[in-house]
């Protein structure tokens, strides 16, 4: 049995997670095709990884900074989710 991380994202922002990580992801990767230089092409690998983390955090509901800073949001404070 592996050790589950608790959930310290909302449902709400789950999903504003996963479809703006999505987003960013695709967007930086069309963006590789066409980007001439080193610099430009450093940033849109950031951007697909920025935007890949958004998807894995929305997906399974645990932000690593979030826990980091202890921060958990007041609807989910008390659940066992």
């Amino acid at each position: 049995m592996s050790p589950r991380w608790p959930v310290n994202v909302t449902p709400p922002e789950r999903v504003a997670r996963i479809v703006i990580g999505a987003a960013a992801a695709v967007g930086g990767v069309a963006l590789l095709t066409a980007g001439p230089g080193i610099i430009v092409l450093v940033l849109e690998v950031l951007l697909v990884l920025a935007g890949l983390d958004l998807v894995v955090t929305g997906a399974v509901g645990h932000c690593p900074l979030y826990a980091r800073l202890h921060h958990v949001p007041s609807s989910l404070e008390g659940s066992t989710r």
